[in-house]
């Protein structure tokens, strides 16, 4: 495992590939020529490099990075998002099945420089592992070459396989005659589930009417002003998966690393109407740790969010771990109360809406994560998915 400044990566890391190591890079800035070269070397070898800017692996129950405490299983998955992989095997682990490995590719393995050398290693691996019974992909946004090769390789892979293509149209995905498309991770880990239990009930994660009901007596607290969002994630795939949800309610959603092209921040650091943004991006941990470490840029931009009159929904997550911060609530909390107070202050009342991912046996003790944010007027949910659902809920009702 690496984790230095990418300039040095490159080297060392073909070290370890010729001694026949298997290689994980949680380090980033590390340039695509480099990748593409370490990642043939490694596929020519029947070895698999993870990265660069990986976050999340599990091998045969070992957490590698940022990982959750989560059962042992039949269940893999396969993806280049490292916070995606673990709101999937944490709500794999919740429904109760267990997860025989997660394996994580880097951010950029299924760009089109670098052709998803790992991804399709990975699930060469996989298709021969007999801890293995059924497998998913969780992918941030890709290009139309990219999905339809992968497209091909599902078709005619012998284990029951779920996709979650975060960012893509549904109507992109299934024109490339997929089955088991899943919308949100919510979807794909409840999916993988059914698989191996050998049931299907075509449920899609949605809102309660309870909960919808509760959307529509919090709204009744704004001023006539609030009418914004701004999400501010430590997790880059759930990120992605907020604004797919927002945006499939029609809301416009600017970011750092924008579903659109055309609604990028000009300035990551100034939000702008609906903003939600990856505070793990390149940007914020280039010479710092990454937030989910060190919660000192998303302190910041959480106190500047409440600064503005018009901001009605502040949109969080929070990631446990081994890791991970030792108490990612407590470390947030204060900027939290202090952006509520700031709201309150222009006659407004700011609904903070968090998710927190984790198991009940990671170090950080998730019931206690969970009061301390409920006991401070916080909404949480126990996935990403449902929280962005509220959120869109709130400002784009039905």
């Amino acid at each position: 495992m690496f984790s230095i400044p990418g300039e040095y990566v490159y080297k060392e890391a073909r070290k370890a590939l010729e001694a026949g190591l298997n290689v994980f890079i949680f380090s980033s800035n590390v340039p695509l020529e480099e990748e593409l070269d370490l990642k043939r070397l490694a596929s020519e070898r029947k070895l698999l490099v993870m990265g660069p800017d990986c976050g999340t692996s599990i091998l045969g129950g070992v957490g590698i990075a940022f990982a959750n405490s989560v059962r042992q299983g039949r269940i893999a998955a396969i993806g280049p998002a490292g916070t995606g992989l673990q709101e999937f095997t944490t709500q794999v682990h919740h429904a109760g099945q267990g997860i025989s490995h997660a394996i994580g590719t880097g951010s950029h393995d299924l760009s089109d420089k670098i052709g998803g050398i790992t991804t399709f290693d990975a699930l060469e691996a996989l298709e021969q592992d007999p801890r293995t019974d059924v497998v998913a992909i969780i992918t941030k946004p890709l290009s139309v070459d990219m999905l339809r090769r992968l497209s091909r390789r599902m078709s005619e892979y012998p284990k029951p396989i779920v996709a979650c293509f975060l960012g893509i149209p549904s109507a992109d995905v299934f024109s490339q005659g997929m089955r088991m498309v899943a919308r949100t991770i919510d979807d794909a880990a409840r999916m993988a589930v059914e698989c191996l239990d050998g049931r299907g009930s075509g449920r899609q994660t949605e809102l309660s009417d309870q909960e919808r009901r509760h959307a529509a007596e919090v709204r009744r607290h704004w001023s006539t002003r609030q009418k914004y969002v701004r999400g501010v994630f430590a997790g880059g795939t759930l990120c992605y998966q907020a604004q797919q949800i927002l945006k499939e309610r029609g809301l416009l959603i600017h970011s750092n690393a924008p579903l659109d092209p055309d609604l990028r921040l000009k300035d990551p650091n100034v939000s702008v109407a609906h903003t939600i943004v990856d505070m793990g991006d390149d940007t914020y941990t280039l010479g710092r740790p990454h937030p989910m470490i060190d919660p000192t840029m998303r302190k910041q931009r959480i106190i500047a969010e409440g600064q503005s009159p018009e901001v009605a929904v502040l949109l969080v997550d929070f990631i446990l771990g081994y890791n991970a911060s030792t108490d990612p609530v407590g470390d947030l909390l204060e900027s939290i109360l202090q952006a509520q107070r700031s709201v309150r202050g222009h006659d407004g009342e700011l609904t903070v809406v968090a998710s927190i991912c984790g198991t009940e046996t990671d170090p950080q003790e998730l019931n206690v994560q969970w009061r301390i944010l409920k006991d401070a007027g916080v909404i949480v949910f126990p996935t990403s998915a449902k929280a962005a659902l509220f959120a869109a809920e709130l400002l784009a009702p039905e």
